[in-house]
């Protein structure tokens, strides 16, 4: 059975990282001594190593050591093998481009469907939807698929941004981005503010944390969606 933490950030204001989240994930990771790290996503371009680090650190609070996928000589077998499965925010292009660089897409898809725990924050919360097409992110390198994992029936926008009324900003909304995706693509769009994430176990979808969800589906208007909403009939539609 499917068992995720899909959070739209890994930090939120005046916390540390994965602070406001650790209660969940003594939880979630409870019968986890170690974690595999899968850091691809290398946020303002850190190596491996020194997101690893970071990582460990956090988990070292609720006493789960962890290791990046990065060393080990075989990453589909730690994939296979491992307790628990993090994967990091940064950049979905890059994310995307080096799970499919080393063949790991299908696998890590595989490993999380038959219930090895995992979580997912910004970019590693965006690939477990249907593609990786709603991300803030930009194209700094080029993957050779958009299809991502498929651990939900939808797409996310995690940092899902509302609209400044006072702003003198010209450019486009987040909303304004995703109607832009609509005008091609049927695939419904949940905006994930910070502070908030899905918990998935197996088909069941419920959205947690103290805000609201914004939904995007085509040729309707968004909806906004409360904290505890059951959001499973997504996968119905």
């Amino acid at each position: 059975m499917k068992n995720l933490i899909i959070a739209s950030t890994s930090t939120i204001h005046g916390g540390g990282y994965l602070e406001y989240l650790l209660p969940e994930l003594t939880m979630h990771f409870k019968n986890c001594k170690t974690l595999l790290f899968i850091p691809y996503a290398r946020p303002s371009g850190i190596s491996h190593e020194e997101y690893t680090a970071k990582v460990a650190n956090a988990f070292s609070k609720i006493n789960i050591a962890v290791k990046g996928l990065h060393e080990f000589e075989d990453p589909k077998e730690a994939i296979t093998q491992a307790e628990g499965i993090f994967t990091g925010g940064g950049n979905t292009f890059l994310l995307v481009f080096q799970l499919y660089k080393n063949n790991l897409m299908n696998v890590l898809a595989d490993t999380v469907k038959t219930g090895t725990p995992y979580l997912g924050c910004s970019a590693g919360s965006n690939i477990t939807g249907l593609t990786m097409q709603t991300t803030n992110d930009m194209p700094i390198i080029y993957p050779p698929s958009f299809d991502t994992l498929g651990l939900i029936p939808f797409n996310l926008n995690p940092h899902y941004l509302d609209p400044d009324l006072n702003s003198k900003h010209m450019g486009e909304t987040r909303e304004t981005r995703i109607k832009e995706f609509h005008a091609f693509n049927t695939v419904p769009v949940l905006g994930l503010r910070e502070g908030s994430w899905l918990d998935v176990k197996g088909e069941k979808i419920t959205l947690k944390g103290n805000l609201s969800a914004r939904l995007f589906r085509k040729n309707q208007a968004p909806e906004e969606w409360a904290s505890e909403s059951d959001l499973s009939f997504l996968g119905k539609l």
